[in-house]
C-alpha cells in the first residue's frame, strides 16, 4: 500500500471517528516536508495538562478537555517549530509542522565546549534536583499492554503409542490446536498516586482485548487426556517419564490428585486475576518505573556504569523551547545497551532516552532446552513540573524473548503387581516446539499536580474492579476519556467466530 493511500485511509477514519462520537477532536501531526508523521508530540491545553501524540502522529481531545481550553492548544516535538491552534482550526484532520531551523553546533562548541562525558558527569551530578523521588503527586494517566505470542514451531514427533486412542492422529491434532499467533491488549484510564517508591492507582475505566477461544481449546484439551489416561491405565501402575538420559517416577493416583488440585487451584486464580486487576496494572506501571534510568536497580545502566560505555555528541536539538545535546551511546566491552540520550543544556537533565539492548539479557541452553531474553527496548519521555524537577510524560518498554524444546519424550506405564514384564504401555514422541513472545507497556501521563503526604494516604483505590471484554476495538468505549490513540493493529483487531 503506497504512502498516499495510507494517508488517505487515516484522514477518512480520524473524520468517521470524529463524526461518530461527536465528543471528540481527532487530528494528525504531519511534517510539513516529508509528509511522515510525527510521533510522541506534545499538545499543551493548559501548564500541567495535555495529550501525546501516538506512534502515527494521531491525537484525540475529548469534550471536557474542549470546554476548558480558552483560546488556542500548542503542539511541540522535538525538532519542530512549537505551534498555537485556535480552537475552530482544531476541526482539520491534518496538523503540520515545521522543521526548526537552527545552527547550534558552531555556537555550543565555543561557548561551551563539553566533551560528551563530561555532559553524562553533569547530568550524574545534577540527578537529585532533577528527578527529586520523594515529591508525591496525583497524575492521570493512560497505560496500555500489548503482548504477542508466536508458535514458530509445534512438532510433537509422534514415534510409538501402545494406547490406541494415543495415535498419531490424536497427537497431531493436539499440535494443530495450539495457537500460532496470539495476542493480547489492555487499556486503563485511572489515577496514579504516590512517587518513584510508592504508589497507589484508582481504575477509572479498562477494557481488555482477545481471543477467548486461544485459551479454552487448552483446558479441553488437557480433559480429553486426562479421560484417555483413566481408561486405560491400571490404578495400580505408574508413570515413568523419561526425556534423553532423565526419567521420574510418577504415581497414577498422584496425578488424579494433582489435577483435582490443580482445578482448585485454576479456580481460584481466575478469581484472583479478577479481583486484582488494578494491583496487576499498578505492579506493571511499577516496573516501568523501577527501569528508570536513574534508580539504582534499572537495567538501563548507563549512568551507575557510564565508564563501560562509549558517549558521543551527535548534534544539537529543541525539545519544549529548550537546547538540549543528542548524545548517542554504546557498550565498549559486553554491557547490554545502545541509544540515544536527549540532554538539557542549561540543567543536564536527561530530558528524553531511547534504548535498545544489543546481545541477549539472559540466556540459556542444555540439553535440548533453551530460553533468552533478547528484546530489552524502550523509550522515556519527561516534562518539568512547576516545581522545577522532571517526571514522566510517556514511558514505553518492550521485553521479549524466545524459548524452544527439542527433546525425546517417553511416558511409560509400569506395573509391579501384574505377571510378566512390569511395562504395561508406552507414549514415544520427539518434541520439536519453538516459540517467542513480546510484551510492550505504555504510559501516557495527561495531567499532574503535586498533592500532600495527608492527600496520598486518603487517595482512593478500587482493587476489585474489572476490565471490560472487547472481542474488537470499539472508539465509543473511550468516549469522554482521554486516552492515547490505539495504533493500526489495535484499531484492526477483531475476534473471528
Amino acid at each position: 500500500m503506497t504512502t498516499l493511500i495510507k494517508y488517505i485511509i487515516t484522514v477518512l477514519t480520524g473524520l468517521l471517528v470524529s463524526g461518530l462520537t461527536a465528543q471528540t477532536v481527532s487530528a494528525r501531526l504531519i511534517d510539513s516536508k516529508t509528509q511522515e508523521p510525527i510521533p510522541f508530540a506534545t499538545i499543551e491545553l493548559s501548564e500541567n495538562q495535555g495529550v501525546i501524540s501516538n506512534e502515527d502522529g494521531i491525537f484525540t481531545i475529548n469534550l471536557d478537555q474542549l470546554k476548558k481550553i480558552k483560546d488556542s492548544v500548542y503542539i511541540s516535538s522535538m525538532g519542530y517549530e512549537r505551534k498555537g491552534i485556535w480552537m475552530s482550526s482544531l476541526t482539520d484532520s491534518v496538523v503540520r509542522l515545521s522543521p526548526k531551523s537552527f545552527e547550534l553546533k558552531g555556537v555550543f562548541l565555543s561557548s561551551n565546549p563539553l566533551s560528551a562525558e563530561e555532559v553524562i558527569e553533569k547530568v550524574k551530578e545534577n540527578m537529585d534536583k532533577n528527578y527529586y523521588v520523594q515529591e508525591l503527586s496525583k497524575k492521570k494517566i493512560f497505560f496500555r499492554q500489548s503482548d504477542f505470542n508466536t508458535m514458530k514451531k509445534v512438532d510433537f514427533g509422534f514415534k510409538k503409542s501402545t494406547i490406541e486412542e494415543l495415535n498419531k492422529e490424536l497427537i497431531d491434532s493436539i499440535a494443530t490446536l495450539v495457537p500460532r499467533e496470539s495476542s493480547y491488549y489492555r487499556e486503563v484510564v485511572g489515577d496514579f498516586y504516590g512517587n518513584y517508591n510508592k504508589h497507589k492507582f484508582h481504575v477509572d475505566k479498562a477494557a481488555e482485548l482477545y481471543d477467548k477461544s486461544k485459551d479454552v481449546s487448552v483446558d479441553g484439551l488437557s480433559e480429553r487426556l486426562e479421560t484417555i489416561f483413566k481408561e486405560n491405565v491400571k490404578p495400580d501402575s505408574y508413570l515413568k517419564i523419561k526425556s534423553g538420559l532423565f526419567g521420574t517416577k510418577v504415581q497414577l493416583d498422584s496425578i488424579t490428585a494433582a489435577n483435582e488440585d490443580a482445578n482448585k487451584v485454576k479456580v481460584e486464580v481466575e478469581n484472583t486475576d479478577d479481583q486484582n486487576f488494578q494491583e496487576q496494572i499498578k505492579n506493571r506501571i511499577s516496573e516501568l518505573y523501577t527501569q528508570l534510568f536513574f534508580n539504582e536497580d534499572s537495567k538501563i545502566d548507563i549512568l551507575t556504569k557510564s565508564n563501560r560505555y562509549e558517549f558521543e555528541i551527535r548534534d544539537y536539538t529543541f525539545i519544549d523551547e529548550e537546547p538540549v545535546y543528542i548524545i548517542d551511546f554504546s557498550p565498549k566491552g559486553k554491557k547490554d545497551f545502545k541509544g540515544t540520550a536527549f540532554v538539557n543544556i542549561s540543567d543536564f537533565a536527561i530530558v528524553r532516552l531511547e534504548f535498545a539492548n544489543v546481545r541477549p539479557l539472559f540466556k540459556f541452553g542444555l540439553l535440548g532446552i533453551k530460553y533468552g531474553e533478547d528484546v530489552y527496548r524502550g523509550k522515556m519521555l519527561f516534562t518539568k513540573n512547576t516545581s522545577g524537577s522532571y517526571s514522566p510524560r510517556y514511558l514505553e518498554l518492550e521485553n521479549g524473548n524466545y524459548f524452544g524444546v527439542d527433546r525425546p519424550l517417553k511416558v511409560i506405564e509400569k506395573n509391579k503387581h501384574v505377571k510378566g514384564r512390569r511395562k504395561q504401555n508406552e507414549l514415544s514422541l520427539a518434541l520439536d516446539v519453538q516459540g517467542t513472545s513480546l510484551s510492550k507497556y505504555e504510559m501516557v501521563v495527561f495531567n499532574s499536580e503535586d498533592i500532600s503526604s495527608t492527600a496520598y494516604e486518603a487517595a482512593p483505590e478500587n482493587k476489585n474492579v474489572k476490565a471490560t471484554y472487547l472481542s474488537k476495538y470499539d472508539p465509543a468505549f473511550w468516549s469522554g476519556y482521554t486516552i492515547m490513540e490505539p495504533n493500526a493493529a489495535i484499531q484492526a483487531f477483531e475476534v473471528v467466530e
